[in-house]
């Protein structure tokens, strides 16, 4: 597990390679991200939008912008947290991802929290490349 602190706003990640929906033959890799949002401050925060980059093993890059997470913009007080899971498709054998949250504080400050960056690994060898 990755974990990373930004102005008191912790971010934990886990990934996993999710062979069953994975199909190598057709260049199709899955992975599961669980994610664990904790604030460690004094004031209220909302997570109101997310940012990704996700680079695949050829060097392609994919930009993902959206509010919230997971279809939601939970607003976590002092000591809470929120958990959430989705998930990564690539057509390469491996990847990296790397983001970042908006988030705004209960004192209307906009920050942005980081997100540790974790790599997409597979079993499978990249053939791609051969």
């Amino acid at each position: 597990m990755q974990s990373v602190t930004t102005d008191e706003i912790e971010v934990r990640v886990e990934t996993r390679f999710l062979d069953e929906h994975s199909a190598p033959a057709e260049n199709q890799f899955v992975w599961a991200y669980d994610i664990e949002i904790v604030n460690h401050g004094a004031v209220d925060v909302q997570i109101v939008a997310r940012h990704w980059t996700i680079t695949n093993a050829d060097g392609v890059v994919e930009i993902v912008n959206g509010p919230g997470v997971a279809g939601k913009q939970p607003v976590l007080a002092s000591g809470e947290r929120f958990s959430y899971q989705s998930a990564a498709p690539l057509d390469t054998s491996s990847g990296i991802m790397v983001g970042h949250y908006v988030v705004r504080t209960g004192d209307n400050r906009l920050l942005q929290v980081n997100i540790p960056p974790f790599s997409l690994d597979s079993p499978y060898e990249d053939r791609s490349h051969h």
